[in-house]
């Protein structure tokens, strides 16, 4: 009896060093759900209205929009509808950022209130379906932006005017990698998504960017860890998609848009 009980404990103390050496399994914590577009309630506990420095970025369109105006920015079945619309005037004002071109279009944008910051602790997945215009003119984007001065940026939707989705990582203004998808031009929703982990190196990040769950793109972000980012989608207008841009209204759909961590 003496023995069977010494040799239990050997087994028992055995199985605790293997558990101890077998790899330690990092939860998942949902920062955004994938029903954030179901009311504007719930949107708004996510997501909060325009860029986050304001209404004008580099394009020709001015972001509009607050909890008691949604005429550029819809949300309804579950979906998110950024809206641009011409404007009249004979003497139309110009974007308070740069190059200050002047505004021809009321549009949409909206940002997460949570930050993407990668770190060695955890990494980030970051998705979406879109319908998104390929028309001159048009220029929406689903992208990551520095909180603190620039870069890092990761465009991991970005729309120029031509049929291509275009996936861009900034490493400086003059040091950018691009890859470009053929995207289709009928409006229909595809997926989208960016993988963001820490290089071993606790410097750099690797972006792996998939478009209808095919990994179509590997990028490196240098010095990306540690650097928190904001995720914005927006319906800019004209600027890099050319001019002049549609004289009706365009409209750019996102759903079911999620964003996981892993690990702390």
């Amino acid at each position: 009896m003496m023995f069977f009980r010494h040799t239990h404990g050997l087994a028992f103390a055995g199985v605790l060093s293997a558990l101890a050496t077998f790899p330690r399994v990092q939860a998942d914590t949902t920062v955004i759900p994938s029903t954030s577009f179901s009311s504007y309630s719930t949107f708004e506990s996510y997501w909060a209205y325009l860029y986050p420095w304001g209404s004008d970025h580099n394009g020709s369109a001015r972001m509009k929009g607050s909890s008691s105006d949604h005429s550029n920015i819809v949300i309804a079945s579950n979906t998110l509808s950024l809206i641009a619309t011409p404007t009249s005037n004979p003497s139309p004002p110009t974007s308070s950022s740069n190059p200050h071109p002047a505004i021809h279009y009321a549009s949409g944008a909206v940002h997460a209130k949570s930050q993407i910051t990668v770190t060695q602790a955890n990494s980030y997945t970051i998705s979406g379906e879109f319908s998104a215009s390929t028309a001159k003119g048009t220029w929406p984007a689903f992208w990551l932006t520095a909180v603190n001065g620039w870069p890092p940026e990761a465009d991991i939707g970005e729309w120029k005017g031509t049929t291509n989705n275009w996936f861009n990582t900034f490493n400086t203004s003059s040091i950018v990698r691009s890859d470009l998808v053929t995207w289709p031009s009928d409006l229909s929703f595809h997926s989208l998504k960016a993988v963001l982990t820490a290089q071993p190196n606790n410097v750099d990040v690797k972006l792996q960017f998939y478009m209808d769950n095919t990994l179509r793109a590997t990028q490196y972000g240098q010095g990306f860890v540690g650097k928190p980012m904001w995720l914005i989608i927006n319906l800019q207008m004209e600027g890099s998609s050319g001019s002049p841009g549609p004289t009706g209204t365009t409209t750019y759909k996102a759903r079911n848009v999620v964003v996981t961590r892993t690990g702390s």
